[in-house]
């Protein structure tokens, strides 16, 4: 993916926050990373609510690197949420868990993950892990652009009959 896409990483674990900023660096995917701890903060970020409603700081991202197990809102319910939008169908989503469960999967897909990924368990297999994704989105690939949820509090113009 080009340089300037934006990947987010929603991940509440620091160990796995490093292990994952490695595994990029290792497979030489130098785009931008921001990170959310939890799935209500990556639910805010994609909506642009709060502090993330500022886009030249925050934009939207291209691709979304998604936990399972989160506090306040699960990978499925971020899932969930974001294909319920149709303004970020697009956005590319790979599910990285440590879960080996195959419902924990099927789910996943089910929900419109693009892509699920087992966490590797230590830092040397954590440049398997980059070139994965690096193999699942080459740097050719080009995903439709995404676009910016509406805003909520915009007035509904009058619909004609």
């Amino acid at each position: 993916m080009p340089a300037s896409q934006v990947i987010l990483l929603a991940e509440d674990l620091d160990d796995d926050i490093l292990l994952i900023r490695k595994a990029l660096q290792r497979a030489g995917i130098d785009n931008p990373l921001h990170i959310v701890r939890d799935g209500e903060q990556a639910i805010h970020y994609l909506a642009g609510i709060g502090k993330y409603s500022a886009r030249d700081v925050y934009p939207l991202p291209e691709l979304l690197l998604l936990d399972l197990k989160m506090p306040r809102a699960d990978g499925f319910e971020v899932l969930q949420w974001v294909r319920s939008r149709p303004a970020l169908r697009s956005l590319i989503i790979i599910v990285l868990t440590v879960s080996e469960d195959i419902r924990d999967a099927n789910r996943a897909y089910e929900l419109g993950a693009s892509s699920f990924l087992v966490k590797p368990m230590d830092f040397q297999n954590s440049t398997a892990l980059g070139d994965l994704i690096r193999t699942h989105w080459p740097l050719s690939n080009r995903a439709p652009e995404t676009l910016p949820p509406p805003l909520t509090n915009r007035p509904t113009p009058p619909q004609k009959d």
